[in-house]
């Protein structure tokens, strides 16, 4: 049981210490890892930016997850998904609709900063934590293709199933406690509490002005402007979050 994200992050910053000076890359999948992100990026002297994924959801029930789907359009589709209800033509309706989320949070998180290429970095991608493992599986798919040198996933709880799924995808894996009983990521945290769109893109406007050299700040001042215009929602980045990661 951990006490909230940051005790999380805390606890996977130990365990990811050997990585720091070797300035990496750490993804958050927004919204709930973001501050779990920027914890870990401040503990290894990395640099912080989000890994954009999206959870395909099913017809009669939005927390449970079909598959997911990356800002590229590449889509994961779990097996049983026609069992769960989702035809051949849901399916594509429900790609287009999270694929346009994707791209209009995409236009939100470029106002602040492009996003950092993963191509020759080390990775390492965070989560708060794995049910189903869909949306993880496609940040790992979609990282992959960039090259990154090395590309580890890193998340403090996870279902077996999920990590069964996952291992594959990764250089490495670094799971803090694999429960026998899973319902849903937020019954492992005693306090699970929703993390804003303001939340994240101040994170990462942060981060942006920390790790950027004196000569880039004066750009800052205009994504500042940029960040405050009404976001795209990040709410439905991975239905409730206490269940369908």
């Amino acid at each position: 049981m951990f006490k909230d994200r940051s005790d999380a992050a805390q606890q996977l910053a130990q365990r990811l210490l050997r990585y720091r000076g070797q300035h990496p890359l750490i993804l958050a999948i927004p919204r709930g890892a973001v501050p779990m992100g920027s914890l870990l990026a401040e503990a290894l002297q990395g640099d912080l930016d989000v890994v954009l994924v999206h959870k395909l959801c099913a017809p009669f029930d939005p927390e449970v997850a079909i598959g997911a789907i990356d800002e590229t359009g590449h889509t994961w589709l779990a097996p049983r998904a026609s069992e769960l209800g989702a035809s051949a033509q849901y399916v594509q309706a429900e790609r287009r609709r999270q694929l346009q989320v994707l791209h209009e949070r995409r236009q939100h998180c470029t106002a602040i900063r492009a996003p950092i290429s993963a191509a020759g970095r080390l990775v390492i991608v965070v989560d708060d934590g794995l049910a189903t493992g869909a949306t993880m599986m496609a940040a790992l798919s979609a990282l992959r293709a960039q090259h990154p040198s090395r590309l580890v996933c890193a998340v403090p709880v996870a279902s077996a199933e999920a990590l069964r799924k996952i291992r594959p995808l990764a250089d490495e894996v670094i799971c803090l406690s694999v429960p026998p009983f899973f319902q849903g990521v937020g019954q492992f945290y005693e306090t699970f509490e929703q993390v804003s769109d303001d939340e994240v893109m101040a994170q990462l406007h942060q981060r942006r002005l920390f790790n950027e050299p004196p000569s880039s700040l004066n750009q800052a001042n205009t994504s500042a402007s940029a960040s405050k215009r009404p976001a795209a929602s990040l709410a439905a980045s991975k239905g409730a979050e206490s269940r369908g990661h």
